[in-house]
C-alpha cells in the first residue's frame, strides 16, 4: 500500500472520504491502517511525495522549502514515535518552535491520525506562534477574536452598529473583518475606508479586512485603499487553489503589494477547510485530512498574521455530524500549530448538518484549552449573509472567563480606557 492510501485508511471516519471512495471499508481495516502507519519512518514522506512533485505546485513548494537541519532531531523517527514524543515532556514550547519549519504537512497529518482527542490538545498546547500588527496574536494566557459584521446587503450602517456591538463585548482584536456580500472592486473599497474611519476614530489597536477576493483586493490597492490585511481562502493542492482562482504567483504578488505599504509586519489572512479540494475533484486521492493539512504549507509561505479553518462551513458532505467537526477542528488547529502557523478556527455548522450549538461548545473549550489563537465573533452566533452557524460575541467572553484568557494586550488597554467599559465586566 504506497503512503496516500495509508494514509486515508488510517483517517477517522468522515463523510467526504467516503463521499470520495477513499475510507477505510471497516473499522478492522481502519485499526490495521493505523498500526502501519504507526511503523512508517518519517524520512519516508520526504521520498514518497502523495502528489506527484511534477503535477502539483503544493509539492513543489512543500518539497522546496523543507528545512533539513530543523528536521535532523526526529528523523530517525517512525510515526508512531514521533506521536510519543510529542506528548512527552521533551517536546517543549521551544524545541516545537524550531522543530516547525522540519515538519511537512504528510508527516504532520500522518501524526495526527494516530491520536486521540485528548493527544490532540495536549500536543497543540504546546505550541506558541505569535504575530503581530497593531495587536499581538497568539501570547501565552490571550485568545484574540475576530469581529465578523457580515450584512446581507453590505449596509455601513448595519455593518457599523454589529462593530460596535462587538467592541462592546471585547470582541476584535484579532481583525475586523467583513465577507462582502459582493465582490465588486467598488463596493470593497467603500468598505474598507468605512472600518479604518472606525479605526482611527476610536483609535482600536487592531486591523482590519474586506475578505474580497484576492484580485479585488489587489485592484483596491492599486487605487489606494488602505488595506491592512490580505484575505485569501486557499487549499492543499494546485487544482483546488485554482478553483478558487487563485496562484502561488498571484499570492505572491499580493503579499509583497501588502508589504509595500507599510501597514504592519504580518499581512496576510488565510482561510482553510477540510473538504474544499474533494468539493473541486482536485483531490488526487488524498483523504480530506491531508488535503487540509497541505493548505497550511502554502500559508506557511507568506508569514500570515492570522490563518484558520472553518471547519464545518463546507456542509454534512464532507463533516457529516457534530462528532466529524469536533474531531475535525482539533486537527487541522494542531496541524497548524505543528507547522508553525498562527492558527484560529471558526467553530462553526451548517444548518443541514447533523450538528448543534452543544456540539460547538464541545469545540469552542476544547480549542481554548488547546491554546487556539483566535475564534470568530458573529452576533448571536448566526451570520445572516453566509447563512451558517458560528459562535457569538458571548462565547467568547465564556473562554475567557472560564479558562483565564485575556485579549490581546494593546487591545486589553484599549479596553481598559473606555468610558463605558469603567466596570471592568469585560476584563474579569
Amino acid at each position: 500500500m504506497n503512503l496516500r492510501e495509508l494514509l486515508a485508511h488510517a483517517s477517522p471516519l468522515r463523510s467526504g472520504d467516503e463521499l470520495a471512495g477513499l475510507a477505510a471499508a471497516s473499522s478492522e481495516q481502519r485499526v490495521r491502517a493505523r498500526m502501519a502507519l504507526a511503523d512508517v519512518p518519517l524520512k519516508r514522506f520526504l521520498a514518497e511525495p502523495i502528489i506527484p512533485y511534477e503535477l502539483d505546485d503544493v509539492t513543489r513548494l512543500i518539497c522546496d522549502s523543507h528545512d533539513p537541519a530543523a528536521f535532523a532531531p526526529i528523523s530517525h523517527l517512525t510515526v508512531g514515535e514521533f506521536r510519543d514524543w510529542l506528548l512527552s515532556d521533551q517536546a517543549t514550547t521551544d524545541r516545537l518552535t524550531a522543530l516547525a519549519p522540519g515538519i511537512t504537512p504528510e508527516v504532520a497529518a500522518a501524526v495526527s491520525k494516530l491520536m486521540r482527542v485528548q493527544d490532540l490538545v495536549t500536543a497543540a498546547s504546546k505550541c506558541r506562534v505569535v504575530t503581530r500588527f497593531r495587536s499581538t496574536i497568539g501570547l501565552p494566557g490571550r485568545l484574540a477574536t475576530r469581529l465578523q459584521p457580515n450584512h446581507p446587503t453590505d449596509d455601513p450602517q448595519g455593518i457599523a452598529a454589529t462593530i460596535l456591538d462587538g467592541l462592546s463585548y471585547g470582541c476584535g482584536d484579532a481583525v475586523i473583518g467583513i465577507n462582502p456580500a459582493t465582490d465588486h472592486v467598488k463596493t470593497v473599497i467603500s468598505l474598507l475606508h468605512m472600518l479604518d474611519r472606525i479605526r482611527q476614530r476610536f483609535e482600536i489597536p487592531t486591523q482590519t479586512c474586506v475578505l474580497a477576493h484576492v484580485t479585488t483586493q489587489m485592484m483596491a490597492m492599486e487605487q489606494g485603499a488602505p488595506v491592512d490585511l490580505v484575505f485569501q481562502s486557499i487549499a492543499g493542492t494546485q487544482a483546488a487553489n485554482q478553483s478558487f482562482g487563485v496562484t502561488l504567483t498571484m499570492l505572491d504578488e499580493a503579499h509583497q503589494a501588502a508589504r509595500e505599504l507599510r501597514r504592519g509586519h504580518n499581512v496576510m489572512y488565510f482561510e482553510t477547510g477540510q473538504g474544499s479540494a474533494l468539493s473541486a475533484n482536485a483531490h488526487h486521492g488524498v483523504d480530506q485530512q491531508t488535503c487540509e493539512t497541505r493548505a497550511y504549507a502554502v500559508a506557511r509561505r507568506y508569514n500570515p498574521l492570522l490563518v484558520n479553518t472553518v471547519v464545518g462551513f463546507i456542509g454534512p458532505e464532507y463533516l457529516y455530524d457534530g462528532k466529524q467537526i469536533i474531531r475535525a477542528g482539533l486537527e487541522d488547529h494542531f496541524c497548524g500549530k505543528l507547522l508553525g502557523l498562527p492558527m484560529g478556527c471558526d467553530v462553526c455548522y451548517t444548518n443541514h448538518a447533523e450538528a448543534d450549538q452543544d456540539d460547538m461548545d464541545t469545540l469552542l473549550t476544547m480549542l481554548g484549552v488547546a491554546g487556539c489563537n483566535y475564534i470568530m465573533g458573529v452576533p448571536g452566533a448566526d451570520d445572516v449573509m453566509l447563512h451558517y452557524q458560528s459562535t457569538s460575541f458571548h462565547d467568547a467572553l465564556y473562554l475567557r472567563k472560564m479558562l483565564g484568557l485575556r485579549p490581546a494586550p494593546e487591545f486589553e488597554a484599549w479596553l481598559e480606557r473606555q468610558p463605558s467599559l469603567e466596570s471592568g465586566w469585560l476584563l474579569s
